[in-house]
């Protein structure tokens, strides 16, 4: 823990401490049953302080630097013991050996949510948590408050009630500020230092003083954030009906990539997503909004045209007829597969058995029979 040396006799001649914890705030030197030398040495390192205590009562403190323990440096001391000038006589007093650095990066955080009211959002619970420094600002007062008769006082034996005055303010201070929570992020660091001019009071009765304060995090409950995304998605979207119809694509997707039942899910993603449309443009009773137009059905697709055909017999040309008179014509035999027929559109004359809608017709009465039958 620390390291010392005695002299090989009965008195103390060396008092110093190095501490290798990195968490050890208080120090008792321990004598061992010897009495300090007048005149011993004592190193106070940068970072300590040393504070000697005499039969129960706080004496002298010693700030960095390498003292003789005479009359001179121990006026406390030779007070309570009413020492003359030529004192050189051996003593006995308790010496407390304190850290004065900083100890850093310690951790705080809400642990139940803060209820506050919100200008925009009404009541909200918020939790928030960060880091912070804290030092041994008066080394007398913090024996004397916080470590009594404890011969070695570590930082977690302190943290705990520090970590609770920190949130406490810290639920006075956001609840009194106003600032909304949407606006906290952008001003963490101004709430920082308002938190530790709220805290520094209470710490500073302790000995205790905290040089720097972070809030890493101010966050809302899971279902608020879930609920401020929506907002945020649909404001994106700026159209109701645009952001409903896209709502509804992304609902389809979803149901598509579900191998259990993506049919039902996706036609029932998609009449919730219809439903939903019509009841943003017509609400009902409910709502203020003007009910949609009503839409003229559309006129029906005009009739197609029939084809007609040319015949090409003799080097003449007949007709044109309809496909009904082509198909009386085949009946009485005036039209054979192999004669040529032309229609709009067709490139160049063609055998009617080699047209798909001609040939058909050959196929209601039987084809003649073969010649020499």
């Amino acid at each position: 823990m620390g390291i010392f040396d005695f002299l090989t006799g009965e008195f103390i001649d060396v008092i110093h401490w190095v501490d290798d914890t990195h968490d050890t705030m208080v120090w008792r030197f321990q004598r061992e049953g010897h009495e300090i030398k007048y005149g011993a040495k004592l190193t106070v390192r940068e970072g300590q302080a040393a504070v000697f205590i005499h039969e129960g009562q706080l004496a002298d403190v010693f700030t960095p630097g390498l003292y003789m323990l005479e009359t001179n440096n121990m006026p406390i001391m030779t007070t309570l013991q009413h020492w003359d000038h030529g004192f050189e006589s051996p003593f006995k007093s308790e010496i407390y050996f304190v850290n004065t650095a900083r100890f850093n990066n310690l951790k705080w955080g809400t642990k139940n949510p803060i209820v506050c009211r919100d200008p925009e959002f009404g009541p909200v619970r918020i939790r928030a948590y960060g880091t912070y420094t804290v030092r041994i600002s008066d080394p007398a007062r913090f024996l004397r408050e916080i470590v009594g008769t404890d011969g070695e006082f570590t930082m977690d034996e302190i943290s705990y009630q520090v970590r609770n005055i920190i949130v406490q303010e810290f639920s006075r201070v956001v609840a009194g500020s106003g600032i909304p929570v949407l606006d906290m992020a952008a001003n963490t660091a101004d709430l920082g230092k308002l938190l530790v001019s709220e805290i520094a009071p209470t710490l500073e009765g302790y000995g205790l003083a905290i040089p720097e304060l972070y809030i890493e995090n101010i966050s809302l409950p899971p279902a608020v954030e879930a609920v401020l995304d929506k907002r945020t998605s649909i404001g994106l979207a700026g159209d109701l009906g645009k952001y409903t119809q896209f709502s509804a694509a992304e609902a389809m997707t979803a149901a598509a990539n579900n191998p259990g039942g993506g049919g039902v899910a996706a036609g029932l993603g998609a009449g919730m997503g219809l439903a939903m449309a019509q009841q943003m443009v017509n609400p009902g009773p409910w709502g203020a909004a003007t009910p949609a137009p009503m839409v003229a059905p559309a006129p029906p697709p005009p009739p197609s045209v029939e084809k007609v055909w040319h015949l090409a017999e003799n080097g003449a040309t007949k007709g044109p007829f309809s496909r009904a008179s082509l198909g009386r014509m085949v009946g009485d035999s005036s039209l054979a597969r192999d004669t040529l027929v032309w229609t709009a559109g067709q490139d160049g004359w063609l055998k009617a058995g080699d047209i798909q809608e001609l040939a058909q017709l050959f196929t209601i009465m039987p084809p003649p029979p073969p010649p020499g039958v």
